[in-house]
């Protein structure tokens, strides 16, 4: 099929590249991919049920925990079912309105992610500098409402990336060099000016990421000030040792989500291709698969709980 040099047309099919100049070994690839996203599936439906199941669990605390995990559920399933398509029966094509639920999606729940990490360390922040008045600051219509807000954000934000693409004309390839729909990727494939995509693709990195991590930041600031002010060091160990979970959270989310972010714009010369989409996938299955495990490991509430369902002995009680 040829397409006049000069004139634009809205193809109805997208093609998936997968991991360019890695295409042979696709089926190879799908096992690792594979494995992790099933330990991600369990891992958080698991902490979903332990929290559901467990009310010495039903706190401020765990609810967002939930939150994070139903999270990372959508979060790594809006792309790796459709990654193992592509990687064990070669099924490319997509159509353009499957394209963009998939980019919205995608984009949505990292965004939600991020704002999840954030109330996180709020929740974290009022433990421990309000630990008197937490159970009244932090009410379930409260977490709730932060919980819809921080949804609502993240769709509102994104929904003009999917109309800015979908004005966008195609008058040359239609092959996505990626594993699934992300935004400057289809919008990289327009013969048009897609200035507008880049800026308010900025815009949305710094009012969500920016905002995030700010509030994060100024969270552990005052949390740090608290904890220093502690009379002895094992109260001061005790007070600190509540936030290491949500703390290896947040690096494991945000380091391959900054390199993927820098990389895609300033580092597309230096940076192998396929490398760069690698670990954008990464960024989209490690938080979902670590986070059950980090959270309890390090979270003795969550350990016990795990010992009394499957060992039946009782907790001990701090």
């Amino acid at each position: 099929m040829s397409f006049c040099n000069s004139s634009s047309f809205a193809p109805t099919l997208f093609i998936l590249n997968g991991i360019p100049s890695l295409e042979a070994l696709h089926a190879w690839l799908s096992f690792p991919f594979c494995s992790v996203y099933v330990i991600a599936m369990v891992g958080n439906c698991g902490l979903l049920y332990l929290i559901f199941r467990e009310e010495a669990l039903h706190q401020p605390m765990y609810y967002f925990l939930a939150m994070l995990s139903s999270t990372d559920l959508a979060m790594c399933s809006s792309t790796v079912p459709r990654m193992l398509l592509l990687f064990w029966f070669d099924l490319r094509e997509i159509d353009l309105s499957t394209c963009l639920i998939q980019m919205f999606f995608v984009h949505t729940f990292t965004g939600m992610e991020s704002g999840v990490l954030m109330l996180m360390a709020l929740d974290r922040y009022v433990a421990i500098c309000y630990p008197l008045r937490y159970s009244t600051i932090l009410t379930n219509p409260i977490i709730a409402k932060a919980g819809l807000v921080t949804f609502l954000r993240g769709a509102v934000l994104i929904i003009p990336f999917t109309v800015l693409t979908k004005r966008l004309p195609f008058c040359r390839s239609h092959i996505i060099p990626h594993t699934y729909c992300d935004h400057m990727s289809v919008a990289k494939l327009s013969c048009g000016n897609i200035k507008v995509n880049t800026i308010y693709g900025l815009m949305v990195a710094i009012l969500i990421g920016g905002f995030d991590i700010f509030c994060i930041s100024a969270s552990y600031t005052a949390i740090l000030r608290a904890v220093v002010s502690l009379s002895s060091a094992e109260a001061q160990r005790k007070a600190f040792s509540t936030c290491t979970a949500h703390i290896s959270a947040i690096i494991i989310s945000y380091v391959p989500a900054f390199f993927t972010f820098f990389t895609h714009r300033f580092g597309g010369h230096t940076i192998p291709h396929h490398v760069n989409i690698i670990i954008a996938n990464l960024y989209l299955l490690l938080p979902p698969t670590m986070n059950p495990v980090v959270y309890g490991v390090k979270t003795k509430q969550i350990h016990e709980a795990v010992v009394r369902l499957f060992g039946g002995k009782r907790g001990i009680d701090p």
